[in-house]
């Protein structure tokens, strides 16, 4: 299986910085072609969350570059794969943690991060940056770890209300800022043709997911400049409707 790639991001019409980080990496194994895509959101609001993401992020680039090989020389396992990414998470965890005990600041940051390899993706999930999958229609892949899911799932919020209220971007947990971080992990196998968006909360604060399907079904997104322009698209969308936070998303197909 291959895959056409898309990755944008943009500092928004608000903040100073950007405090989000992407990263796509891909390689030929002997198992054939995998790839990994992974967002992370540094806090709003947070010092310094440009510094927890990137070095989120750089923790996986070292891990694909020099632990996946290990991993999938005989086949992939998916519990030695989710293994894997609980164990970054709880290690960067313990060190942005001690970074910002020793600067005197709080930072941390959200992950999505999803791995395609032998015909199934492997994700995990902390906090509400976001993973899709588009096919007939579009599906939300993962759940947010946030006060106002937590509400829903309780009953005691709808989600139109969730979506206006003034705690939509309370994180339940985040690396780097919780004492106590607990990833959620999902798998299952991917078909040629499917396509997903990961996205950091920014990308899809204003717009609803019968618009992201309208342009980011497979009929649309046929060759990696038209994802790109897609998610250009959904960026200045975004900056239109005067969301304020970092703007990020990758796209991939699977072909």
């Amino acid at each position: 299986m291959k895959f056409l790639t898309a990755v944008h991001t943009d500092v928004g019409i608000k903040k100073r910085t950007n405090q989000d980080s992407a990263l796509i990496m891909e390689a030929e194994t002997e198992i054939g072609r995998i790839l990994m895509a992974v967002i992370c959101d540094g806090m709003g609001g947070l010092a310094k969350g440009e510094v927890a993401s990137a070095a989120l992020i750089n923790a996986f680039s070292d891990w694909f570059k020099n632990k996946l090989p290990e991993i999938v020389q005989n086949g992939v396992d998916h519990q030695a794969v989710f293994n894997s990414f609980g164990s970054i998470a709880f290690d960067m965890n313990h060190r942005i943690g001690e970074y910002g005990a020793k600067n005197g600041v709080s930072l941390g940051t959200t992950i999505v991060v999803m791995l395609f390899a032998a015909g199934r993706y492997y994700i995990m999930n902390i906090g509400d940056s976001r993973a899709y999958k588009m096919t007939d229609t579009i599906y939300q892949l993962t759940k947010d770890q946030t006060y106002v899911q937590r509400e829903i799932d309780m009953g005691r919020m709808t989600p139109e209300e969730a979506s206006v209220s003034d705690q939509r971007n309370v994180l339940l947990q985040c690396v780097g800022a919780s004492d106590v971080i607990s990833p959620d992990f999902y798998s299952e196998e991917i078909e040629s043709g499917d396509c997903y968006l990961l996205c950091s909360d920014g990308f899809r604060h204003t717009v609803t997911p019968s618009e992201f399907f309208e342009r980011m079904n497979s009929q649309m997104l046929t060759d990696e400049k038209a994802m790109l322009d897609t998610l250009i698209y959904f960026t200045e969308l975004n900056k239109n409707r005067r969301e304020t936070d970092n703007i990020t998303a990758i796209l991939v197909r699977a072909d």
